[in-house]
């Protein structure tokens, strides 16, 4: 699979000071908004829109969890997997992150005009 590897943070500490734990901040990258957060579990990223009714996922909270609680209609997502922990059998689409020297990336995976 391909990706678009995009830099979010020039470094690990940059990201740690930024994305507090349990607290959401939203990028908006090639079109799409993505909700970042951070929990005792690491770091996650999926998309702020939640599948049922179209609230913004940024809005709601985290569980203990570990997972990502829609504001609206309290529906529930893991944020690893990005499957539907309640309210019926939407998924999320979830984004890998990485640390490297040079940043920390957000990938977003390549349309197949693009691979």
């Amino acid at each position: 699979m391909s990706y678009h590897w995009i830099r979010i943070f020039e470094n690990e500490t940059e990201l740690e000071n930024y994305i507090l734990p349990n607290v959401f901040f939203v990028f908006e990258l090639r079109g799409e908004k993505i909700c970042i957060t951070r929990t005792d579990k690491g770091y996650f990223a999926v998309q702020d829109k939640c599948p049922h009714n179209g609230a913004s996922l940024s809005k709601g909270f985290c569980s203990k969890e570990n997972e990502i609680i829609c504001p609206l209609h309290r529906y529930s997502f893991d944020l690893k997997s990005g499957k539907a922990t309640s309210g019926g059998a939407f998924a999320l689409k979830t984004y890998p992150i990485q640390i490297k020297p040079d940043g920390v990336y957000v990938g977003i995976k390549a349309k197949w005009w693009e691979a």
